[in-house]
């Protein structure tokens, strides 16, 4: 894998990352003697200095999670993910896609005041591209953390998304951090990173793309503990899609109930049902003016089938709601 696309991974992260270990790197300067202060008859301010941000604060700051992203409970999952959480246990997602599996994580992150990296796992991603490798620049070579050894070394949450994607011999590289021993170890540098106190791994995938080319290992899922996603039931769902959206709820509604009909399909002509971030895109397109049934076609259901007598069906299904 090319270094162009493991930047591409998280990207927007990476800049922070950078200016951390080269200011590391650089010899620091002895700070100028600060001038005597002049004779005044004004009392000193009582107030405290500022605590410094550490540098762990430094490096995790592009990774905050600052305003609450909305998140609508469907059963006990927030509570049981915090239980997990206290007691550091890995967790594993498991859902269709757009059932809300990576919108949850952001909002646990957020309620816990912790920090999140996101890696979207794909088949070219190699263990050094988890762990870090080391990179060669003007002032010769240095390494480079990859996102686990971050997330590890500083203590954030790391999200593998849709991790069956990622090859089976990258992904045991994180058993060490998901069993009692909770470490690390870089090889290439000679070094055991224990991991922080605040750190967990938290995966997801869909059991419905599974094969026998893209399953986990028993010795991998036996590490996790595992929350089942799906499908918002009627009423949940269209309060999502209208709250996302700003469509109206009866509208709204009807996006469902032609979501519903086209997941009862899935097994015999789709692959896969209309999502309920297919169906945000659709309400959002409503709301900004775009005629329904143009809405509908663009977002619900010339993405998910290209049989012609199947988009005929879902395209009288539309005609029948809308």
């Amino acid at each position: 894998m090319s270094l162009d696309q493991f930047y591409r991974t998280y990207s927007p992260r990476q800049p922070a990352s950078a200016r951390y270990l080269n200011q590391r790197s650089m010899p620091q300067r002895a700070p100028a003697p600060s001038p005597a202060p002049a004779p005044s008859s004004a009392p000193a301010p009582s107030s405290a200095p500022a605590p410094a941000r550490t540098d762990s604060n430094d490096i995790l700051a592009a990774y905050r999670i600052n305003e609450q992203p909305y998140y609508r409970s469907v059963a006990d999952e927030v509570e049981l993910y915090e239980a997990a959480y206290l007691v550091r246990m890995p967790m594993m997602l498991k859902g269709p896609t757009g059932c809300g599996k990576t919108r949850f994580v952001e909002h646990m992150a957020w309620k816990l005041g912790k920090p999140l990296i996101t890696v979207a796992c794909n088949e070219d991603m190699t263990a050094s591209d988890l762990v870090g490798r080391f990179l060669l620049d003007a002032n010769g070579t240095r390494w480079q953390d990859g996102p686990l050894a971050l997330a590890a070394r500083h203590g954030a949450i790391c999200y593998l998304d849709e991790i069956v994607e990622a090859r089976q011999d990258t992904t045991v590289v994180i058993h060490p951090l998901t069993d009692a021993r909770r470490i690390l170890p870089l090889d290439k540098k000679g070094e055991v990173i224990h991991a922080h106190p605040d750190f967990q791994v938290v995966i997801s995938y869909n059991p419905g793309y599974q094969s026998l080319m893209k399953d986990l290992k028993q010795s991998t899922k036996q590490r996790f503990g595992g929350l089942d996603f799906n499908y918002p039931e009627h009423e949940v769902e269209a309060e999502i899609v209208e709250h996302e959206s700003g469509i109206g709820r009866d509208i709204a509604k009807k996006l469902v109930q032609i979501a519903e009909r086209a997941r009862n399909l899935k097994g015999h002509g789709l692959d896969e049902g209309i999502s309920t971030r297919m169906l945000i895109y659709a309400a959002s397109l409503i709301q900004r003016g775009v005629d329904p049934l143009a809405a509908c076609r663009v977002a619900l259901v010339r993405p998910i089938t290209d049989d012609p007598d199947m988009r005929d069906a879902l395209d009288s299904a539309v005609t029948t709601y809308l």
